[in-house]
């Protein structure tokens, strides 16, 4: 006769649980659609319409003009074309760059700071992850002075011979400039008659321009220090039997490392991989404060060229359509990422060895 009183007391004590959780969190929930989600959606509305920038974006005079504002960006056959088109290439060798090298990066710094046989550790790690708690802003204006055409690195280059570039003025290519040593200066037919967004398949082969390269350089250094921390956090929380058991069979350093540590730190390598695509797809300041996307459009990236575009321009339905179709990119990339890194099921046939227990008192 009790059994309904207390499920009933239960239920009742559940229910109010959940209240006390949405009383709780209502406040956040509350700041996230006041200042995310109606402003995203206020966006994608502006991504389908003429708005430009003056009133109310949902005013009478503002008229809904469906995919005009994405189809100018992906096949209109204009600037508007060419230009995503370039900030698309220049971004994409930038991602390509900066996300595997800082990775590699940070994940060395972090095993060797880990190490217990490295004397001043603390000194070392406070060191490495310094430029990345420094402003964006003043490492890109430090950035312009290092690297500028009578700057410390160009210096550095004539001492041992090399005459360096004028870095932030340079538009031309790395992959161009790399060809032409051997005296390569034009592409083939197909590469150059052939195009993808306004740009032809030879320039999207040009490799990152000498400018962006020194923007790529200032990526990696300004945030392998935070991903380092990231993977100490990882390395300190492994387990050391399994690496005992490794040595133990006879693993040298680096089998320990290929086969044990890695596969355990697969977790931190997805969210590193992550925040570093983000990252790199995002990258507006950079350039704001550097280059504004010169010399010659080579440093100009999706970010910028929406805000350009939007502000600029006073073109404000292109500029939020940019916006989402990066969004697009950054999601397809992560759920790809994610699909690469997922863990794999072993297969019953490599599973049956381990599944067969062994017969006891002989064979008849």
């Amino acid at each position: 006769m009790s059994t309904p009183a207390r499920t009933s007391r239960r239920s009742g004590i559940r229910g109010g649980e959940a209240a006390s959780g949405w009383l709780f969190t209502a406040p956040m929930i509350i700041l996230l659609g006041m200042f995310l989600v109606i402003p995203v959606l206020m966006a994608l509305w502006v991504s389908f319409s003429d708005w430009n920038g003056r009133g109310s974006p949902f005013a009478g005079t503002v008229s809904f003009v469906g995919l005009d504002n994405y189809s100018a960006l992906v096949g209109g056959g204009g600037l508007a074309e060419q230009d995503f088109g370039t900030a698309l290439r220049n971004n994409a060798w930038y991602v390509l760059l900066v996300v595997p090298i800082q990775t590699m990066l940070s994940l060395f710094l972090a095993v060797l700071v880990n190490r217990q046989i490295l004397r001043g550790r603390g000194f070392f790690r406070t060191a490495f992850y310094f430029p990345s708690v420094t402003s964006s802003v003043a490492i890109t204006v430090l950035w312009l002075f290092l690297f500028s055409a009578t700057g410390a690195v160009n210096k550095l280059l004539a001492f041992v011979g090399v005459n360096g570039p004028n870095w932030f003025n340079d538009p031309s290519g790395v992959l161009h400039n790399i060809l032409g040593v051997f005296g390569v200066t034009t592409g083939p037919a197909a590469l150059t008659g052939n195009s993808f967004l306004g740009i032809s398949f030879w320039e999207w082969l040009a490799g990152p321009s000498v400018a962006m390269s020194a923007f790529i350089l200032m990526a990696v250094f300004t945030t392998s220090g935070t991903f380092m921390l990231l993977f100490i956090a990882a390395l300190q929380n492994l387990s050391g039997d399994v690496v005992e058991a490794a040595m133990m069979d006879g693993a040298n350093g680096w089998q320990r490392f290929w086969r044990v540590t890695l596969p355990q730190l697969r977790p931190t390598l997805f969210t590193v991989l992550t925040l570093g695509l983000i990252g790199a797809w995002q990258v507006f300041d950079q350039i704001y404060t550097g280059t504004q996307g010169g010399p010659g459009k080579t440093t100009l990236t999706p970010a910028y060229l929406s805000y350009q575009t939007a502000f600029t321009n006073q073109a404000w339905g292109q500029g939020a359509a940019i916006a989402f179709i990066l969004f697009v990119i950054i999601v397809v990339f992560t759920l790809f990422q994610r699909a690469l890194l997922a863990e794999r099921k072993v297969s019953v046939r490599r599973m049956r060895p381990y599944l067969q227990t062994p017969t006891s008192g002989g064979t008849k």
